[in-house]
């Protein structure tokens, strides 16, 4: 949506074809009874410059609340908190010492301004040379496999490094304490907004289209839907995916597919519940426990005010998985069952009949692993097929996958767009630079 906006800036004809039945992505929204709220759990930073100014354009920067948010961490089968220093110090799971160690791990990561010299090594590496093997194994260990799985064994040292700068990046810089918002709304009223706009810049949306094939043809690219339709343009940019570009896109060479092909991704399964009564004050609780099926709880009214809520608590319980992982397979009943026997343990008091509504969501790819020397493998934006352009997530190389990123992302795309012209064009311009280079040889 950012890059067709900015396309349209620069006086482009512009159409989204978007195959969900609503705009937004990752970062659309659903209901959840009578409530409307995010499909899955987002947060905005202090630090996201391009995203709040992004929001001012749009019109809602206005309705944004901020508030500071508590953190527990799950271990050894006991909650705790883990909000300020005083709570660190008191973390009964690691020693004076090897707090010492990880806090210098933090600091030093967050002193770090590019991290193209970590992406050389592997991250199990770089955290047991900094932090010990103790911390390694009683904390970074269970949360690189919440987040990565055993893709972490192949990942670089880059994407904790991105991690920390993110959220190291949210502190206040002179209370140094994380302030964290949200509009009214969510991103239901960010995305309205937004596509408000977007209508008044003159682009076109085309809903539930699914793209099956896209070919060039002669001066244009063709755009084949799977109800057997078909479109022209003049340019095509997908943000999808890279095995979705790979597979829709059968006249890229064979070294394209394979760069594309080769990128690995991590999904999710996202469990959204609505609670008669709270959890705990914790807007993040991070676990690191063996037998627990969901990565991490986030209550997201603990920063969300629960009027917006009806009085009830919103809760998200992430499961990060590879993108071929079984789990995918597993019913609704299944799930929902599993996960509300692992609240039960972690929350004594936790009582399954306060769940008025639990609904799942499963993204298979959602994020790129940055494994080893990752920037040297990411697919370009331009394509050996004429007119298409490549513009997605494995894009982002200094950073986490979230909503600030991808607003940078298609930003400096924009800029790259420019000064794009139709094919038509394109061969004028070719023509003319042909003729100028005969004149200056003859």
């Amino acid at each position: 949506m950012t890059l067709a906006l900015r396309l349209a800036q620069q006086g482009k004809a512009v159409t989204v074809l978007e195959a969900a039945d609503g705009l937004g992505g990752l970062a659309s929204a659903w209901n959840l009874n009578d409530i409307v709220w995010d499909r899955h759990y987002h947060v905005i930073l202090q630090s996201d410059s391009r995203l709040r100014s992004l929001l001012r354009e749009i019109g809602v920067e206005q309705e944004l609340t901020w508030d500071t948010t508590r953190t527990g961490f799950y271990v050894d089968q006991k909650l705790y908190s883990l909000s300020n220093s005083w709570e660190f110090l008191r973390f009964p799971a690691l020693n004076f010492f090897d707090k010492l160690r990880l806090a210098a791990t933090i600091l030093h990561a967050s002193s770090i301004k590019n991290s193209k010299a970590l992406e050389g090594i592997l991250v199990a590496d770089w955290l047991q040379r900094w932090s010990g093997p103790r911390v390694w194994e009683k904390l970074w260990l269970p949360l690189l496999r919440a987040k990565l799985g055993d893709s972490y064994r192949e990942s670089s040292a880059a994407f904790i490094w991105s991690s920390i700068t993110r959220l190291y990046g949210a502190r206040n810089s002179g209370a140094k304490k994380e302030l964290f918002g949200y509009v009214q709304g969510g991103y239901a009223s960010i995305i309205d907004h937004f596509e408000a706009l977007l209508r008044r810049e003159g682009v076109e949306f085309q809903l539930g289209a699914a793209v099956s094939t896209i070919l060039s043809e002669g001066k244009k690219v063709r755009i084949a839907l799977p109800n057997g339709g078909s479109q022209l343009f003049d340019n095509v940019v997908l943000t999808t995916a890279a095995p979705i570009v790979a597979r829709a896109c059968p006249q890229l060479t064979p070294d394209e597919k394979a760069r594309l092909g080769a990128i690995r991704y991590q999904g999710i399964i996202c469990c959204s519940l609505l609670l008669d009564r709270p959890l705990s004050d914790f807007y993040i609780t991070n676990i690191a426990a063996d037998g627990v099926p969901f990565t991490a709880v986030i209550e997201m009214s603990a920063l969300v005010d629960r009027k917006h809520f009806g009085g009830r608590s919103l809760v998200y319980l992430p499961k990060y998985l590879s993108c071929t992982a079984d789990e995918f397979q597993m019913s609704d009943e299944q799930i929902r069952s599993t996960f509300l026997d692992a609240l039960g343990r972690m929350y004594p008091g936790f009582n399954p009949g306060s769940v008025s509504c639990f609904k799942i969501s499963r993204v298979k790819y959602l994020l790129p692993i940055p494994t080893l020397n990752y920037s040297d493998k990411v697919p370009g934006v331009n394509t050996s097929i004429p007119g298409v352009f490549v513009v997605n997530s494995t894009q982002i190389l200094d950073g986490t996958l979230n909503v600030n990123e991808t607003v940078g992302l298609a930003e400096r795309a924009a800029g790259r767009f420019a000064g794009l012209p139709s094919l038509e064009d394109k061969e004028a311009v070719l023509e003319q630079a042909d003729e100028t280079y005969r004149q200056s040889v003859a």
